[in-house]
């Protein structure tokens, strides 16, 4: 019956996909960016464009910035769906976009490229807090406008770092929760220093014990800028990172032990000499990440504005893992003679090692008028990581030294695109929006990988991405929008080390929307058409470290339909619905099974619900008080390729409540600030990620192969809580 309940909710209100403040420029009128925004022109749309897109403002993020990452925050956005692997949302998290993975999600921090340059992985476990910096974030689904960095697959999430404050202010916020959670942060901002120079920062804490068994999270992270300020020029230095130091949950469980212990962690596991089972307490990933930005922008005119963007990252760290009966052959060492006894395998503490260099130059130029708003400009990148891996322990030593690498290899990449857009409004009601991108990708790699294999890869690739639209104003109130895009995108290391003769991928997408939007009802809807060459989609199997394998699926498509609207009933009570409907098929699938290659038809694509609801109810009867019901429900999905029911993921139905009061203040402080969020309030039991997988089995008779097959499931936190205070000056 709750289910039911909650549901009919779903059909009605959905989340907060839309800033308050968003609104549909008028049709004569030229808008002026604040001189912040122009930091991110070259990568975001208007609210007309003929792209589909959300937007998400820092109140809207405040009220449930308890801890949680950043994926989590924007769980409810349209087609938007969320995992944590420690099953709280905190730590490693991720986020699909339309079923696609964050692999395939493009995302930039104030312009600048934030995805790996190898794994084209997005790791917000790096930039714990990240979101009580963020100004303002857009997440544009499907291809979208050109951006820098790697292709957007199924969407592009671009954010706006704080933006410079003209009045001093500081803020200590704390929160405490299930799991053992808690985040302290302190910010501060010195307001504009005779008018022109403003120097703020953030210091953040969070730590967690997870949902799951030792999924431990220990973030810490700091955000700093100095900046100068007057009427047409702004120059912002950026400095912001983190390190994490979090408990592996990588393993998943499997449906026996999801149905009777769902928060067991295999990681870490042996047995010691007196066959007791136990867990090593340092089976940890530990990662230092740093980024140092300098932005320059330039407003020459109402009509010509400049962007300079400079970027270095520092990433460098290690996981840590306790191995049993390795062969020292793996490990290129010799093995070991005691008592005329040859030892040939050992236990052994390992840690693999990441450390990399990324650097970045993005520059461009925006002119618009009242006819023409056009953007052209291009960005450089070049990364340099070393891969390599260290034995800190061994149970026999055999000839290893301390500091030795089992394996070295490196990867260096380049990645320049260049690219030129415009909207040309042709009159007060028909406007065309044109946008072409080259982009060209050089990645080489050398030495060996940690199987002590070799690996080296040397391609280049040349990308042509294209982009058109039409918008049409039928009159104040609606607009309607049509757009094609394409994008390319390049395999990562991962793929090549899984499969030499990976492709790359190529989308053709097309959307079709309307926007509608009156005083206290606004409306989106738009259908969109992926069509997909090489796609690498999830074949739900994981390698040794929990990074999910990917694979062509030559011909696939996504067909979809999504709804969103924010309806106010009354000046204190709104709901604000979103709904995607969408098929997303392979064409053909062929793969091995019992030993014969099967063709399987046409198929689901794993990680693909066919339905995705939100809900937001919102009760805010006056400034200082607010209470949001949030829902969540996504449809059943597959994850491997092959529509096995081994692999499928039951639906599931989460719903939040989230509270804010405002206490104003006329001494000591300028206001107190309570919040506290019950997440999944009728404590669900639900599993929103994991992995499947086959193996060949000719133990029984070695003549006849049967194709064994499993999965791996990440449990998600029953009901918990979070409540903070934030103590304004």
């Amino acid at each position: 019956m709750k289910h039911f309940f909650v549901l009919a909710c779903c059909l009605f209100s959905a989340s907060s996909v839309f800033s308050q403040n968003e609104k549909l420029q008028d049709s004569t009128t030229v808008p002026t960016e604040t001189l912040d925004e122009i930091l991110v022109t070259a990568v975001r749309v208007q609210a007309t464009s003929p792209i589909t897109h959300s937007n998400v403002d820092k109140a809207t993020l405040a009220k449930r910035n308890l801890g949680q990452d950043l994926p989590i925050l924007l769980n409810y956005l349209p087609s938007v769906v969320t995992t944590s692997d420690a099953g709280a949302g905190i730590g490693y998290t991720g986020i699909r976009v339309r079923g696609v993975s964050a692999q395939s999600t493009n995302v930039t921090i104030n312009g600048i490229p934030y995805n790996d340059a190898e794994s084209l992985g997005t790791f917000w476990v790096n930039l714990g807090d990240i979101a009580s910096s963020v100004e303002s974030l857009q997440l544009q689904r499907g291809v979208g406008t050109s951006t820098n960095g790697s292709g957007a697959f199924g969407a592009s999430i671009n954010v706006l770092t704080d933006a410079v404050s003209k009045d001093a202010y500081a803020e200590i916020s704390n929160s405490f929760g299930s799991f053992n959670t808690r985040k302290h942060n302190a910010k501060f901002s010195s307001g504009l220093l005779n008018d022109h120079v403003e120097i703020a920062g953030r210091l953040s804490i969070i730590k967690s014990d997870g949902y799951v068994d030792r999924a431990s999270t220990d973030l810490k992270s700091y955000f700093l800028q100095a900046a100068y300020v007057d009427d047409n020029t702004l120059i912002k230095a950026v400095v912001f990172g983190g390190h994490e130091n979090t408990y592996q949950s990588w393993n998943g469980i499997d449906k026996e032990t999801l149905e009777d212990d769902r928060t067991y962690n295999s990681a870490g596991i042996y047995t010691d000499e007196d066959g007791t089972v136990k867990f090593y307490d340092n089976e940890v990933d530990d990662y230092q990440q740093d980024h140092y930005q300098l932005h320059w922008n330039e407003r020459y005119n109402n009509n010509w504005s400049t962007n300079l963007g400079l970027n270095y990252t520092k990433g460098s760290g290690y996981f840590e893992q306790y191995k049993e009966d390795e062969s020292f052959e793996d490990y290129g060492l010799n093995n070991v003679t005691i008592g005329g006894e040859t030892i040939e395998t050992t236990d052994i503490i390992r840690r693999r090692w990441l450390d990399n260099d990324f650097y970045v130059i993005n520059a461009n130029a925006n002119y618009k008028n009242e006819f023409v708003n056009a953007i052209f400009g291009g960005s450089y990148s070049t990364y340099d990581g070393d891969h390599f891996g260290e034995i800190i322990w061994s149970k026999y030593a055999s000839n290893s030294e301390i500091r030795d690498h089992y394996y070295d290899g490196n990867g260096k990449k380049t990645d320049v695109s260049l690219f030129a857009k415009a909207t040309y409004r042709l009159n007060t009601q028909w406007s065309l929006f044109g946008d072409l991108q080259m982009r060209f990708v050089d990645y080489k790699t050398t030495g060996i990988d940690s199987d002590r294999t070799p690996l080296n890869i040397d391609e280049q690739y040349s990308f042509f991405n294209p982009k058109a639209g039409i918008t049409y104003e039928l009159d104040k109130n609606n607009n309607m929008y049509f757009s094609y895009a394409r994008a390319n995108r390049e395999p990562t290391r991962d793929d090549f080390q899984n499969n030499p003769d990976i492709k790359p991928e190529q989308l053709n997408d097309f959307e079709l929307g309307w926007r509608h939007e009156k005083q206290r009802f606004k409306f989106n809807a738009n259908v969109y058409y992926m069509h997909y060459n090489e796609q690498l989609v999830l074949s739900g199997n994981i390698d040794d470290v929990g990074n999910p394998i990917r694979t062509n699926s030559g011909e696939s498509y996504r067909l979809g339909l999504e709804i969103e609207s924010a309806i106010g009933l009354s000046k204190g009570f709104s709901i604000q619905p979103n709904v995607t409907f969408s098929t997303n098929k392979n064409k053909s699938i062929y793969q091995s099974f019992n030993g014969e290659l099967k063709d399987f038809g046409s198929t689901n694509i794993s990680f693909s619900p066919d339905i995705v609801l939100g809900n937001a109810i919102v009760y805010q009867p006056n400034d200082a008080l607010q209470i949001s019901l949030l829902s969540k429900f996504v449809g059943e999905q597959y994850m491997g390729n092959t529509d096995s029911e081994v692999s499928k993921l039951d639906s599931y139905f989460v719903n939040d409540l989230n509270l804010t009061y405002e206490i104003k203040m006329e001494s000591i402080f300028k206001a107190i600030v309570l919040s506290g969020v019950v997440n999944n309030i009728f404590n669900e039991k639900y599993v929103s990620n994991g992995y499947y997988y086959t193996y060949d089995d000719t133990w029984s008779d070695p003549n006849v192969i049967t194709t064994i097959e499993g999965a791996g499931y990440y449990p998600q936190a029953t009901t918990n809580f979070l409540v903070g205070a934030t103590l304004k000056f």
